[in-house]
């Protein structure tokens, strides 16, 4: 296998946040070969370590702390004391980015705020990631995934509709909000190395869930803004496509995705329903919205007739977009996902080897994925310290002191 290309090599990043947004963003950054330097406290370290089970096998890591941590070198380091804040000042002073989650203003206690940084390193990309930004009638409160998904509007649009048997608002499976914080985030570190190459000064970069929340709602947010009219709970259905949403087979589930007047087409001539695709009521995307109500029960009957395995089997063949709804065992067996390398196997300290998940990108055919596991709680912390000019000595005093 090639080796991963690495464009952010000799980049250093200090990453002192914690759970999900912050630390999705330092592991993109390691992907890319950046040195990331994850500061954790003493004997506990990152919340997310403790959100088990399950649990990597012979270790205390959960699986949850293992998913955004790839590729990071850990030291720990109490903040609260002043000797701890030094040794942080002193590898902010040899740092380029910042990523940091705590309360807006929760760092200014310890002399490691934005504008304290800045007088001891012009250079550094400070990257802050709260619920609701530093500017903001809600800048005092925490944020949480959960919480911002519903404040967001997410929740309204996700779930089937209240009038119908398990109606209600859904969170998504999977805190999005959170790892769209982490990806926006990271693409703004990147923008700001850029600037700062024909700069040479470094920046603020105020991220909130809040705003990210909002900004990802898409089409959803402009089908309101557009209209004036608010989107409502469809449950698998789609807002401005028809059909495009599961359907139940003869055995199970599956969905149709039709993007296109032709592919519905090809899919009313498969259903052996051609004649629905010449109804003018149909024959537009448009009209199919419109005639939602009428257009679906007719396809259901037709898709409950046949196995999942047929459907898949026929539209395939006459290329209409179709598949299969899958667990996470089906997910990680799938052909694709062995092809593109989507698991990824690395060797790991305390377990042997530890299965993750690969990051998605690819140069040249090439993953760029971490090559290192996520580490145990303070692994790295000597030999960091050490590149301060820390010694030996020095670290066991401290480790003694509780600073680090």
């Amino acid at each position: 296998m090639s080796k991963a290309p690495q464009p952010l090599a000799g980049i250093k990043v200090l990453d002192i946040s914690r759970v999900l947004a912050g630390p999705w963003c330092g592991q993109m950054l390691a992907d890319m070969g950046a040195d990331v330097i994850k500061v954790e406290r003493p004997g506990s370290g990152d919340d997310t370590r403790h959100w088990g089970p399950p649990w990597l096998a012979g270790t205390a890591e959960s699986a949850y702390y293992l998913c955004a941590n790839r590729g990071k070198r850990s030291v720990t380091v109490d903040m609260a004391k002043p000797e701890g804040q030094a040794v942080i000042k002193q590898l902010v002073a040899q740092s380029d980015v910042l990523i940091e989650n705590f309360k807006v203003g929760g760092l200014q206690r310890y002399g490691l705020d934005y504008a304290s940084l800045k007088a001891l390193n012009p250079k550094l990309i400070y990257c802050s990631i709260t619920g609701f930004g530093q500017e903001s009638p809600y800048a005092h409160r925490a944020g949480y995934d959960f919480m911002i998904q519903a404040m967001g509007g997410v929740m309204s649009l996700t779930g089937k509709p209240d009038d119908e048997p398990g109606g209600g608002p859904v969170k998504s499976g999977v805190a999005f909000t959170d790892i769209f914080t982490g990806l926006y985030a990271a693409n703004a570190v990147l923008a700001a190395l850029y600037q700062r190459r024909d700069s040479g000064e470094g920046c603020h970069i105020d991220m909130a869930l809040m705003d990210v929340q909002v900004g990802v709602l898409a089409n959803q947010a402009l089908n309101y803004l557009t209209s004036g009219n608010v989107p409502q709970r469809m449950g698998n259905a789609h807002p401005n496509i028809v059909p495009y949403q599961a359907f139940a087979t003869q055995d199970g589930h599956m969905i149709v995705a039709v993007g296109n007047d032709e592919q519905f087409k090809r899919f009313c001539t498969t259903l052996s329903l051609p004649w629905l695709a010449d109804d003018p009521r149909y024959a537009t995307n448009g009209a199919r919205v419109n005639q939602r109500a009428l257009l679906v029960p007719q396809l259901e009957a037709a898709l409950a007739q046949r196995s999942t395995e047929h459907w898949l089997a026929a539209f395939e063949a006459a290329g209409v977009p179709c598949g299969p709804i899958n667990t996470l065992d089906r997910v990680f067996d799938d052909a694709h996902v062995k092809a593109r390398g989507l698991k990824q196997t690395l060797p790991h300290t305390q377990a042997g080897q530890v299965d993750l998940v690969a990051n998605p990108i690819r140069f040249n055919g090439v993953q760029m994925s971490a090559t290192t596991a996520p580490p145990h709680l303070g692994q790295h912390t000597d030999n960091v310290l050490a590149e301060l000019g820390i010694t030996q000595e020095q670290c066991e005093a401290l480790r003694k002191a509780g600073i680090i």
